[in-house]
């Protein structure tokens, strides 16, 4: 598969805060994190242990992460992230702008996209 740099560099930065004391629990604020990044579930048998990776969205979204809270995706997966983001309205605050990236970077971003296809194939 091909890509090319689409957009002329237009991407979003995503930015967001989590409101501790609108989470019902911990788990409940684990769990955004969670969906948002993923985890690894490691399962004791026995003398054995079994780890699997549980995908979260940016794992499926290719993204330039800036710091803990602020990452970069491209402009054709904003509408995925904001679905994401709308359904934790209530306990997240989240800012997205759009940005231009230069072609390098640009072209980065969408090299981790034709990576992560090409690990799914």
């Amino acid at each position: 598969m091909r890509i090319e740099i689409r957009k002329n560099g237009a991407a979003v930065i995503i930015t967001f805060d989590t409101l501790p004391q609108k989470f019902d629990s911990d788990y409940e604020r684990n769990k955004f994190f969670r969906e948002l990044h993923g985890w690894n579930q490691v399962v004791p048998r026995g003398e054995k242990r079994y780890e699997y990776r549980r995908p979260g969205i940016l794992d499926e979204v290719p993204h330039i992460k800036v710091a803990d809270s602020a990452f970069i995706v491209a402009l054709e997966h904003m509408k995925r992230m904001e679905q994401f983001f709308d359904e934790w309205h209530e306990k997240v605050h989240c800012e997205m702008m759009k940005i231009m990236m230069d072609p390098e970077q640009m072209r980065k971003l969408l090299v981790r996209e034709q990576e992560r296809d090409d690990g799914r194939q």
